[in-house]
C-alpha cells in the first residue's frame, strides 16, 4: 500500500476512534446495572396528594444520597418538605444546583395496560402497539428501543436514577465532579409545589448557586440533545354553572328547566374563535415575536408534522405559525369537564351543575392576575353573576345566569437568555461531547415551579431534558425508552465532569 494510502487509512481510523464518546460504554454498563435499583424505586407509589406515599420516597432518596456522601437537609414548608442535598468537592469551586421532583401524578389503574402502574414492566414496540417482554431482556445488547412502563418512569424518577448512576460511575473511578453540587428535590411538583415559593424566600442562603439545571421534561422530537431556556407558568380556574337544586327528570322538565351543561359549553366556546385564538381582550398583551426571537425559534427543527402524526390530528390551532411560536403565548385550556353521568351510568336527567377545570399556561410577559380578571370580565359581559362560593337560594331565584369562579396562580413563567455565560457553557459542553449542536428551546410548553429561584435569587435556570417525547407523562402507560435512559447518564457525566467557567 502506498504511503499516502496509509496516511489516509490512519486518518479515517483516527476519526472512527475519536467518534467513540468518552463515557458511552461506561454509561451503558453502569446504566444497565442500575435498572434493578430503578425498578425498586418505581415500585414506591408517589401520588403527590398522598403524604404517606411521599414519605417512603423521601426515605429512599435519603438512603441513596447518603451513600454518595451528600449532606442532607429537609426544609419545612407549608406542605411537604423540600430536600436539599449538598456535595462539597472544594470550597473554592462554584456550586451548581440540580432540580428534580420525585412525586408523580395520580393513577387510574383501569386505564393502564398492566396490572400495577407502580410495578414496572418492559415492553417492545410492535406494529399493533407494545408487547410485554421479560425484564431479563434488559441484560442483552440491543435494548435501546425497549420501554420501561411505570408511573414516574419519565416524569421524574428516570432522570434522578440517571443522575445517581452517573455518580455511581464517578465514585467507582475515585473521581469527583468538577464543581460542588446542590440537589433540590421537590416532592409535590405535580401539586404545583405550594410550599416552594415561601421556602425560597426564607432559605435564600441554603439555595444559592451559580446555575440551576432542571432535570425534567422530554427532548425535542428529533431526538437531538436539547436545552430548554424557559418554561411557562400556570394558573388554574374552576367554573361551575347551576341548574335545578337537584337533578331533574328530562322527560318531565326538558324544554322547561335550563341545562347548566349547555350554558357552560356556551361560555367556554365564547372564549376562543374558530382558529383557536383567545378572544378575551388583552390576553396576548406584551408579546411580540421580533427578528431575534424568530431566529431562535426557526433554529429548532420543525416538529409540526410529527406532532400531527403522533397525536393523530388533522389541523392545529392558529395562535402561532408553528408549534414553537405557539408556545411563546399564554394558552387557555379546558383540562376537564363534568356534569351528570356518562357511559353505562348515563341517566335521563337535567343535571344540577356543570363544572369545567381550566388551566392557563403563562409566559414571562403574562400578568397572571390580569388574565384571570380578563376571564371573569368576559363572563360578566355575557350577563353572568360571578360568585366565588355556592349561590344562596335568594341568589338562585333572582339570577338566571350564575357562575362560580375559583382561581389559583400556581407559579409564573421564567426565561433565561440563551446568550448568558451559563447558557454558552452548557451549550458548548453538549456540542463538544456529542459533536452536534443541541436544539435550543427558548420556552418549553410545560411548567416547572422553579421561577422563584430566578426571581428571588437571581439564579439563571436551564433545562436539560433527556427522556423520550412520547413518554405519556401525566397519562396512563407512562414510559421511558431505555436508550434515552442510558444516553441521559452519559449526558449528565459530560456535564458533571466539565469545569464551570
Amino acid at each position: 500500500m502506498k504511503l499516502n494510502h496509509w496516511i489516509l487509512y490512519l486518518f479515517i481510523l483516527s476519526i472512527n476512534v475519536n467518534a467513540q464518546r468518552e463515557y458511552e460504554e461506561d454509561a451503558r454498563e453502569f446504566g444497565i446495572q442500575s435498572l434493578d435499583r430503578f425498578k425498586s424505586f418505581l415500585a414506591l407509589a408517589n401520588d403527590a396528594s398522598k403524604g404517606n406515599e411521599i414519605q417512603d420516597n423521601i426515605r429512599w432518596a435519603e438512603e441513596q444520597l447518603y451513600m454518595h456522601d451528600f449532606e442532607l437537609k429537609l426544609l419545612e414548608t407549608s406542605s411537604l418538605p423540600l430536600m436539599i442535598a449538598n456535595l462539597t468537592v472544594n470550597d473554592k469551586l462554584p456550586t451548581i444546583a440540580f432540580y428534580m421532583h420525585l412525586d408523580g401524578q395520580a393513577v387510574d389503574r383501569s386505564k393502564w395496560n398492566q396490572d400495577d402502574p407502580y410495578k414496572a414492566v418492559v415492553k417492545q414496540k410492535t406494529q399493533t402497539g407494545f408487547q410485554t417482554v421479560s425484564w431479563d431482556v434488559l441484560k442483552d445488547d440491543n435494548i435501546d428501543d425497549l420501554r420501561i412502563f411505570a408511573r414516574s418512569s419519565s416524569d421524574d424518577k428516570g432522570p434522578f436514577s440517571m443522575f445517581l448512576t452517573a455518580l455511581d460511575y464517578l465514585k467507582s473511578k475515585n473521581k469527583n465532579p468538577a464543581y460542588n453540587i446542590k440537589l433540590i428535590l421537590d416532592f409535590e411538583e405535580e401539586q404545583s409545589s405550594p410550599g416552594l415559593p415561601e421556602s425560597v424566600k426564607t432559605n435564600k442562603e441554603e439555595l444559592l448557586a451559580k446555575l440551576l439545571l432542571i432535570l425534567d421534561g422530554p427532548m425535542h422530537a428529533s431526538g437531538r440533545p436539547t436545552l430548554v431556556f424557559g418554561n411557562r407558568g400556570i394558573a388554574t380556574l374552576t367554573l361551575t354553572t347551576f341548574g335545578p337544586i337537584t337533578a331533574q327528570h328530562s322527560g318531565h322538565y326538558g324544554n322547561y328547566i335550563p341545562n347548566p351543561a349547555l350554558a357552560l359549553t356556551k361560555v367556554l366556546a365564547s372564549m376562543k374563535d374558530e382558529l383557536g385564538r383567545v378572544v378575551i381582550p388583552g390576553f396576548y398583551n406584551g408579546i411580540t415575536i421580533d427578528s431575534a426571537t424568530k431566529k431562535v425559534l426557526e433554529a429548532v427543527p420543525l416538529e409540526d408534522a410529527s406532532i400531527k402524526s403522533r397525536t393523530q390530528i388533522s389541523s392545529t390551532d392558529q395562535v402561532g405559525q408553528t408549534y414553537q411560536e405557539s408556545i411563546q403565548y399564554p394558552s387557555l385550556n379546558i383540562r376537564g369537564m363534568q356534569s351528570g353521568w356518562v357511559g353505562k351510568e348515563a341517566r335521563t336527567i337535567i343535571p344540577a351543575t356543570a363544572t369545567a377545570e381550566i388551566d392557563i399556561r403563562l409566559v414571562v410577559e403574562s400578568d397572571p392576575e390580569a388574565l384571570i380578571i380578563g376571564v371573569q370580565k368576559h363572563i360578566e359581559d355575557l350577563g353572568y353573576t360571578v360568585l366565588n362560593s355556592e349561590p344562596k337560594k335568594e341568589e338562585r331565584l333572582t339570577n338566571s345566569k350564575i357562575i362560580r369562579l375559583n382561581s389559583k396562580i400556581a407559579y409564573p413563567a421564567f426565561r433565561t437568555d440563551t446568550q448568558t455565560k451559563e447558557g454558552k457553557w452548557l451549550t458548548k459542553i453538549i456540542k463538544d461531547y456529542f459533536s452536534e449542536s443541541p436544539v435550543i428551546i427558548r420556552t418549553s410548553g410545560g411548567s416547572v415551579p422553579i421561577s422563584p429561584f430566578v426571581s428571588e435569587l437571581g439564579v439563571p435556570a436551564i433545562g436539560v431534558p433527556t427522556v423520550n417525547l412520547d413518554n405519556n407523562q401525566h397519562s396512563p402507560n407512562e414510559n421511558i425508552r431505555v436508550g434515552n435512559y442510558l444516553k441521559g447518564i452519559e449526558t449528565y457525566l459530560a456535564i458533571l465532569t466539565t469545569n464551570f467557567k
